[in-house]
């Protein structure tokens, strides 16, 4: 099961953060957002639909984030669980740790943002739109 995500980049998007990376709708991004890969979302995940959301609930799933951007391309592994509650209407939030809030769409993730891809972060960074890929297994 899938789900995408269209978003822009921002010349603010620095993808510095050591733990965690972001998608949001916000329409805005400061300095201060270096886990911020991409705004202007068009879709949170509270507009996921429920079978892919119970299937990200489950202890053994796998969830894949596939990023592409101006012809560049990276992917982040992580895992589902049974906490997870994907009702944020807002943003998309990946985590290395365990941690689980309305936000979070996959735990102990195989890097945050600051193990993008360097040159899609650039294209983000100059505005390149952004195909986000859920995937769940």
């Amino acid at each position: 099961m899938e789900e995408v995500i269209h978003a822009r980049g921002h010349e603010h998007v620095s993808a510095e953060h050591a733990s965690t990376f972001e998608i949001t709708t916000d329409d805005f991004l400061t300095p201060a957002g270096d886990c911020i890969l991409a705004i202007e979302a068009d879709r949170a995940p509270a507009d996921f639909d429920p079978g892919f959301i119970e299937a990200c609930q489950d202890d053994d799933a796998t969830i894949t984030l596939e990023l592409e951007a101006d012809g560049h391309r990276d992917s982040v592994t992580g895992r589902g669980d049974p906490a997870l509650e994907l009702t944020n209407e807002r943003s998309a939030v990946g985590r290395t740790s365990e941690y689980v809030d309305d936000r979070t769409v996959v735990l102990e993730a195989d890097c945050a943002a600051d193990g993008i891809d360097r040159a899609l972060v650039a294209a983000l960074a100059d505005g390149a739109e952004l195909t986000a890929t859920l995937r769940v297994e």
